[in-house]
């Protein structure tokens, strides 16, 4: 268990490390895809694509995931590829793709799939406002634009009511963690200023502790985080965990007594894939995380 909570946050970090913007307007995107071949065996390395693919109706298409792609069920029956560090190019190519969906920082994995001739679709999106715009990408290279554009309105509406639901509340100062070593405070990542973490936490109607600094993570000491003093603190885990684990991280936090988040109770643990993957579930992820911050904007 302590080896699969580790591999999940070597994950996550690798994930948010590897994000950039997108350098070409969706539309012009768009464009590009709906030209190319409707492919009908595709292969995707990323869980948020994944998800992705499947939201939009494009899961009968997908042949192959990555090794922590969990969602949706039907994922679980399906041959398991390797992730942003490990691609199994000789089981990927065995498996007949017309489509590989891969990480932009995976530069000599791509580079060994078009001297194979199969086409990829690069993932770039890094903010919540690209989580759409990628849906709408995919959607275009996989003959579903009109399902691709039905998800995107649901998650712009969700996020407009969670938005709507915050309005006029105070923003109290938060910080996102998404890693960190168990029972212990050390190896401490959170939510820097950009990225679609930190875009949840503003949409959620909190004030990110390190908006100024311009970088997706932060490492951070608990000298820092003394320095920064959140009045809460939003912790996020991928997966489900057992109440006394639960208990057992939480009184982790208890040696920084001095910081405002933990004097008051305010450190909460949201142990819920949908607020770690940037894919059709984030809005579903960002009102756990306002939830958090604002309880009585939900009620029971």
């Amino acid at each position: 268990m302590a080896a699969r909570k580790k591999s999940l946050t070597v994950f996550i970090v690798a994930s948010l490390a590897s994000l950039a913007f997108l350098a070409i307007s969706p539309s012009q995107l768009g464009a590009r895809m709906a030209a190319q071949s409707k492919p009908s065996r595709i292969v995707s390395v990323i869980p948020a694509v994944t998800e992705m693919l499947f939201a939009i109706g494009a899961g009968p298409q997908v042949v192959g995931v990555g090794s922590f792609d969990e969602y949706p069920a039907e994922v679980r029956t399906l041959p398991r590829v390797g992730a942003l560090l490990d691609p199994d190019l000789e089981r990927i190519l065995a498996l007949r793709p017309d489509l590989v969906v891969v990480y932009e920082s995976q530069v000599d994995f791509r580079r060994q799939l078009e001297r194979a001739s199969v086409p990829t679709f690069v993932y770039k999106h890094a903010g919540l406002a690209d989580v759409t715009q990628t849906i709408a990408a995919i959607g275009s290279r996989t003959g579903r634009v009109t399902e691709a554009a039905s998800v995107v309105r649901a998650i712009e509406s969700k996020l407009k009511e969670i938005r709507t639901r915050v309005e006029g509340r105070p923003r109290a100062k938060a910080m996102i963690v998404f890693g960190r070593d168990a029972l212990a405070l050390r190896g401490i990542y959170a939510s820097g200023g950009v990225g679609f973490l930190n875009d949840m936490l503003e949409a959620a109607g909190g004030s990110n502790v390190f908006a100024d600094v311009a970088k997706q993570s932060v490492q951070a000491t608990t000298e820092l985080i003394l320095a920064r003093r959140p009045d809460v603190i939003i912790e996020l885990r991928p997966q489900q965990m057992a109440p006394q684990d639960l208990t057992n991280e939480l009184t982790a936090w208890q040696a920084l007594s001095a910081v405002p988040a933990v004097r008051s109770g305010r450190v909460v643990i949201l142990a819920d894939q949908r607020t770690v993957v940037p894919g059709p579930r984030v809005a579903e992820g960002t009102e756990l995380v306002a939830r958090a911050l604002h309880p009585g904007a939900f009620g029971k």
